[in-house]
């Protein structure tokens, strides 16, 4: 049977799924897998295709200290006791910068291209990229495909991709990229078969979860994105604080003595929900605490998601559908809930039942905007992609 892995590598954890290539390319999810307290209590679980447990354990810290020495623990799991030997791996890669528009098969250049956009995504670029060379060094004739977060972004016009600022910069790359593409590509390709009346419409796409943003979709193409050059713009996050003047940076590094390091750190590390509320940035938490600070960071939250719903709307010049996905947006009623009442000017009504039992389409059937709930999967849009170029590549 031929699989293709997935891989999506973060700071301290290693998520990995199991696809087998079917009859006319079709993809079945087989393991569903993470590695996660690398570094600290280092942990693998594992399940199969019907969600049963396939492994649970545990290891010491010495034995899995990064995340190469994660992949080549798991990777020697599928290999010796699964039996399970990928044709190709696809890789989550946040940044493409201005050179890559689609995925592309990784040979070491790639890998020094992808190096230069670390700065712009440092949550995640580094760590998209470490897997990624573990397994050059390991396997270099086994084909890697990279997907990008900002690939479906740029199909943006003109206005929507640049900045106020000389064109010479803009030329070097500094420009709205846009992220979370990957979950927009695959609600924008699942739409005509979940929400056939609004697939080829102008639709918003919330995808909500530690990381955060918002998409105009118009006939299945982005148009818009709230995020742009970096992972840090648009809606407030789990730790990052969203929209910002840059003037807040000027006065962290000239009044406040801050480094760029510091600056960074501060912007990724410690704004958004928790810094807020200086509670937590799990949403969860925020919604459970009695703390008048976990409540204003809710709404605060809301408040711009509709904010920016208005930006997106303007961008497409009107709206026919909306839809929730990712953690919180797929899992919280409550918090879909706040939105949908400041969004009502659009004529969106929520069915308190359909929503509080997290149904597919969650509007009042009189609803002027359709609203749906959509659980998004990367992964599986990475193997699509992976399966694809490695067809086209043979």
């Amino acid at each position: 049977m031929d699989t293709i892995l997935v891989v999506n590598a973060g700071s301290s954890s290693v998520k990995f799924e199991i696809f087998s290539v079917e009859g006319e390319g079709r993809l079945s999810r087989q393991i569903r897998g993470q590695m996660d307290g690398i570094g600290s209590r280092p942990r693998l679980r594992a399940s199969g295709a019907k969600c049963e447990p396939v492994a649970d354990r545990a290891y010491l810290l010495e034995a899995v200290p990064d995340v190469p020495a994660a992949m080549d623990l798991a990777g020697e799991w599928l290999r010796d006791e699964l039996r399970i030997r990928p044709i190709a791996v696809g890789h989550r890669v946040v940044h493409g910068g201005p050179d890559y528009d689609q995925p592309m098969l990784i040979d070491r250049s790639v890998v020094a291209r992808l190096e230069r956009f670390s700065n712009l995504a440092p949550l995640h670029q580094p760590h998209n990229l470490s897997p990624i060379r573990s397994i050059l060094a390991s396997d270099p004739t086994l084909p890697q495909v990279a997907c990008f977060d900002t690939a479906f972004h740029r199909t943006h016009g003109a206005l929507a991709d640049h900045y106020a600022i000389p064109h010479q910069l803009h030329a070097e790359g500094v420009r709205r990229y846009g992220f979370h593409g990957l979950s927009y590509e695959y609600i924008a390709s699942t739409l005509p078969s979940v929400a056939p009346d609004i697939a080829k419409r102008r639709v918003i796409v919330a995808h909500l979860g530690s990381g955060a943003s918002m998409c105009a979709i118009d006939q299945g193409r982005s148009v818009e994105s709230t995020m742009g050059f970096t992972a840090l713009d648009g809606l407030p996050m789990g730790t990052r604080p969203g929209q910002l003047d840059p003037g807040v940076v000027l006065y962290l590094i000239a009044e406040k003595g801050m480094s760029a390091a510091e600056a960074q750190s501060l912007l990724y590390h410690e704004c958004g929900l928790k810094g807020l509320s200086g509670i937590s940035n799990d949403m969860r938490e925020l919604q459970d605490s009695t703390d008048p600070r976990a409540a204003f960071a809710v709404d605060y939250f809301a408040y711009r998601i509709a904010l920016n719903t208005g930006m997106l709307v303007a961008a497409m010049q009107g709206v026919d559908g909306f839809v929730f996905t990712a953690g919180i947006g797929e899992n919280s009623a409550k918090i879909r809930a706040a939105i949908a009442s400041r969004l009502a000017w659009l004529g969106v009504s929520l069915d308190e039942a359909a929503n509080a039992e997290n149904r597919s389409l969650i509007s009042q059937p009189d609803g002027r905007v359709p609203v749906y709930v959509v659980p998004t999967d990367e992964e599986l849009m990475i193997a699509r992609h992976t399966l694809s170029l490695l067809v086209r590549a043979t």
